[in-house]
């Protein structure tokens, strides 16, 4: 953990939409909550559009509405400042950093490419002593990409003090896998090859592009969820215990997942993708994904990804894990499912289903679900499924609030860390290559349908 306390939140491209849509939000929450109650930060935002200080507080203001309220949250907007900066000059740079107070929090709102440009700026400005980078995912575009970023980064501060940031991990429902894993005697027994026989980690959405065509369609759904949320997830799920739960043992734990996981086959047999055409979405048509608004069809970008890959470790080889998101999908399923192995003896004298055991870590909503079978109503001798689910809370924070809050405390335990941002785009490099080679076809679903009716 860093040492010095962190006094300006410095917004990189404060303008642009995923500051008011999410990050101020979670500022908001964080603010509001009962977090370091005696704790104020100063809110300096920096972008390309020419904004007052008036209208700039007033989008804070607007956006902060969705997340929070409180005294804290209303002195925060009220004293807020904007700067119109080009984030890629060191001289500008250099003067916006000469107005934060105390140690800062540079969080890069922006598109990876700008962000790389704007760290080869900061190399030509001499830092605060205790700045925090915070980076918006994806780290990088490929894996070369991604270690030149780290490089370039640590030349700046140290690995510490770099927050690499993945606002999936500040979910209170993806961080409910660390209680299940480690507080429930019952599950960590079973939680290895001898008794798991597959686990799916899944996030399908019932939403099309909704105007993100600009980020998307460069993107996919590779890059977008599985390359960068789905395998950290994985990493938290299948992770070796730990001692404690803080920054180092954590990443430590999930890096050794990282290393040790490769597709499960050739990309042709591990990895699918597919692009929606024109459907019904609920009760609304939706066109075709090539031909939504700032698509350029000709780059044969997929809505809908799927790869088989295996963590090869005394604990989990021959287990596969599939990885799974799309869009405008008719059934949203966003869960983690683990798959016992059937039972090696089923006593004569019982009968009826013979299906396997799943525990299931269910994300929007929170849940906890066990499929099991037992003795039905009736005759005891007959077996039934039986699904109990324990409904879970959401936590108090939005996901940024609990992003802001590790970057504000000096705390990289949500952050990805430099050696694991590489390491997930090592995993999906071999897709990505043969994707981009025309070695795995591009199939077609309606939206609204499950997906491709040849996929099983």
């Amino acid at each position: 953990m860093t040492t010095t306390q962190i006094q300006t939140l410095v917004v990189l491209g404060a303008d642009g939409d995923l500051t008011g849509r999410l990050l101020l939000p979670g500022l908001a929450s964080l603010l509001g909550s009962d977090w370091n109650e005696r704790r104020s930060i100063h809110l300096l935002g920096a972008g390309l559009s020419d904004l007052s200080d008036e209208q700039w507080r007033q989008r804070v203001e607007d956006a902060f509405a969705y997340g929070g309220s409180g005294p804290r949250v209303s002195t925060t907007a009220r004293r807020s400042r904007y700067r119109r900066c080009d984030v890629t000059s060191g001289e500008e740079l250099r003067s916006l950093l000469a107005e934060c107070d105390g140690a800062p929090a540079l969080f890069f709102a922006l598109p990876p490419a700008i962000t790389a440009r704007a760290c080869q700026a900061l190399q030509l400005v001499e830092l605060p002593e205790g700045t925090v980078l915070a980076l918006e995912k994806p780290f990088g575009t490929d894996r070369a990409k991604a270690r030149e970023l780290n490089e370039l980064v640590t030349t700046l501060v140290p690995e510490n003090q770099v927050f690499r940031i993945d606002h999936f991990l500040g979910r209170s429902d993806v961080l409910n896998i660390l209680g299940t894993r480690f507080a429930n005697r019952l599950l960590e027994p079973v939680w290895n090859n001898q008794h798991v026989e597959s686990i799916e980690i899944v996030y399908d959405e019932s939403l099309g592009l909704e105007g993100r065509a600009g980020y998307y369609d460069k993107a996919g759904a590779l890059v977008d969820m599985l390359q960068s949320h789905l395998l950290q997830v994985m990493a938290l799920l299948m992770m070796d215990p730990v001692s404690r739960v803080d920054e180092r043992e954590v990443r430590d734990a999930k890096g050794e997942v990282l290393r040790a996981t490769r597709l499960r086959g050739t990309p042709r047999e591990a990895s699918r993708r597919a692009r929606y055409t024109a459907g019904v979405l609920g009760n609304r048509k939706l066109a075709a994904y090539s031909r939504e608004r700032g698509v350029d069809a000709s780059r044969r970008t997929e809505t809908l990804a799927e790869l088989t890959v295996e963590v090869d470790t005394w604990r989990w080889a021959g287990v596969p894990v599939t990885l799974r998101s799309g869009k405008a999908l008719g059934r949203p399923r966003k869960e983690a499912v683990v798959t016992l192995k059937a039972t090696p003896h089923l006593p004569e004298g019982l009968r009826g289903n013979d299906s396997r055991d799943q525990i299931t870590i269910g994300f929007k909503p929170a849940r906890l679900a066990l499929h099991l079978d037992v003795s039905g109503p009736g005759d005891p001798f007959d077996l039934e499924t039986a699904s109990p689910v324990a409904e879970l809370a959401d936590g108090d924070l939005l996901a940024y609030g609990e992003v802001l809050a590790g970057i504000l405390d000096g705390d990289p335990l949500l952050a990805v860390r430099g050696d694991n941002a590489e390491e997930c785009w090592r995993i999906v490099e071999p897709a990505v290559d043969a994707w981009r080679e025309g070695k795995v076809p591009l199939d077609t679903y309606a939206a609204g349908s499950s997906g491709p009716s040849s996929w099983k």
